[in-house]
């Protein structure tokens, strides 16, 4: 079996000094950037996508991987000392955490939530490991059909979880799907949806988009409508846990890792579901259940904490073997592949096996850096939340504003950024998710690809989809998750109608 000798390639690789340096420095940034509310790791990678020009693949996709792990392990650090969630992911966290902090227990609560990260984190890295491979394997024997069935799986699971409603994430998805529609179509050479502009010729970069909804949008609505928030920072105390706190911890970190993981490797829009799954199921299991809501149970930190990061950890799966991307953040990652000219896939463990096995070892070098990051620097990044909103927000619109333009060197794509920013304002503003937009940029093409090369395998003829069974099956799939939750939904207000009756 040559896994083993891939890996030890890739940790080679992945502990040369210059590797290790980047993802020191993806690694601490993305702790900061998890400490500081509002921001996040798709925020940031965003961001720092024009660097893709500069820096070699293998060095910049461990950065950005470092950033996407820092970040959850950062945003629980805040969740507890401030009941201010970093990061989505870490909102259940906050549930017990806060509570815990209030009552003296921060140190325990700190220590769980980072011992608990390391252990999903580490968990979840040797499944990928371990799996990732077999499913490339096997996803080399899918066609177009499958793959578009696949794409469509995407599209239907991403705009159904995020937003407020399932209109509201077609609707960013159609915009998606719209603007990666523009430009010149590869195939026949016409022109589409450029209104005369010869800019949009070459079609909208994602970077470009990206960096206008999340760093740019996201500074402006802070900046007009939340305006400055003041927080009350709880005693830290010592980062420990006594013998009672690991006995509690270790059986909820497995728990939520196991529960975590399939998660992430469907597109089910990130680790929110499994969090409060987990949650649920330690205060169920739980032998203090008067605990969870008034002094805080040290269980309902460690499995939702370790439920988020081996969710996360997941998302590696479908992004590096199918090229879908199940995150915001995956998805940003992946543009950054398509900016190196690669694409991920199938064929991407033997096409550029060095890269991938590179960023899979990383991930274990990136858990023990941040496991020391978290432990004893749990007081610094704590400052961070010192620094005022308007000069933080000033400062990543400027950085935002020099990585695009030094892209093309063109001023029409910083008056691109901004006006897309505003777009970015007005869907946060009126509850419209921002992340199907991307998706649909990435995977719009492809899926018209694949659906062209799928319409000439069946010469012209639409059941090609259903005399497939893998795609069979993948369309079924699809019609369920449309229609199940609304017959839920449904039956349970019929139940209630009945009950007021």
């Amino acid at each position: 079996m040559d896994l083993w000798p891939q890996l030890l390639g890739g940790f080679a690789t992945a502990a040369s000094p210059v590797n290790l340096l980047w993802a020191f420095v993806g690694c601490a940034l993305g702790t900061a950037i998890g400490v500081l509310p509002g921001l996040g790791p798709a925020v940031t990678v965003a961001m720092l996508l024009p660097i893709t020009t500069q820096v070699e693949p293998t060095a910049s996709m461990i950065f950005f991987a470092g950033i996407y792990y820092g970040a959850m392990y950062g945003g629980s650090t805040t969740s507890i000392l401030l009941n201010t969630p970093g990061e989505t992911g870490s909102m259940v966290t906050a549930l017990e955490g806060f509570k815990m902090a209030k009552s003296g227990r921060a140190g325990a609560a700190l220590a769980t939530s980072a011992i608990g990260s390391f252990v999903a984190g580490t968990i979840a890295t040797v499944l990928v490991t371990l799996f990732a491979p077999v499913v490339a394997k096997y996803a080399v024997l899918l066609g177009p059909p499958e793959y578009f069935m696949l794409m469509m799986l995407a599209f239907t699971t991403v705009t159904s979880v995020l937003g407020a409603s399932a209109l509201r994430g077609v609707t960013a998805l159609v915009v998606g799907l719209a603007a990666g529609l523009i430009g010149l179509d590869q195939i026949s050479g016409q022109v589409r949806y450029t209104a005369g502009v010869p800019e949009f010729l070459d079609g909208l970069e994602v970077v470009l988009v990206a960096v206008g909804l999340f760093a740019v949008g996201e500074t402006l609505y802070t900046a007009l409508y939340e305006g400055r928030v003041q927080s009350s920072l709880n005693a830290m105390g010592r980062v420990h846990m006594s013998a009672s706190d690991w006995r509690r911890s270790w059986p909820a970190w497995l728990r939520g890792t196991f529960l975590g993981f399939p998660f992430g490797t469907v597109p089910a829009g990130g680790s929110e579901i499994p969090t409060f799954l987990s949650y649920g199921v330690e205060k169920k299991l739980s032998r203090h259940p008067e605990e969870f809501g008034t002094t805080g149970a040290i269980e309902g930190v460690a499995g939702p904490e370790a439920a988020n990061n081996s969710a996360i950890t997941a998302t590696l799966v479908p992004m590096l073997t199918l090229g879908i991307p199940t995150s915001t953040t995956a998805a940003i990652i992946l543009s950054a592949f398509q900016n190196y000219g690669i694409q991920p896939g199938p064929q991407l463990f033997q096409t550029s096996a060095t890269l991938v096995w590179a960023l899979i070892a990383s991930l274990y070098i990136g858990n023990v850096m941040l496991l020391v990051l978290n432990l004893p620097l749990v007081g610094l990044w704590v400052k961070l939340l010192k620094i005022p909103r308007a000069p933080l927000y000033a400062g990543i619109l400027i950085f935002a504003t020099v990585g695009v333009y030094g892209m093309r060197q063109s001023p029409f794509d910083l008056f691109l950024m901004y006006a897309i920013g505003l777009v970015g304002v007005l869907m946060r503003r009126y509850g419209f998710p921002t992340a199907p937009v991307i998706v649909g940029m990435i995977l719009g093409p492809m899926a018209e690809a694949q659906l062209r090369n799928a319409m000439s395998i069946g010469e012209g003829r639409w059941s090609v989809f259903v005399e497939r069974p893998a795609s069979a099956v993948l369309l079924a799939i699809i019609v369920a998750v449309l229609v199940v939750p609304r017959l839920l939904a449904m039956r349970a207000r019929r139940r209630t109608a009945a009950a007021a009756a």
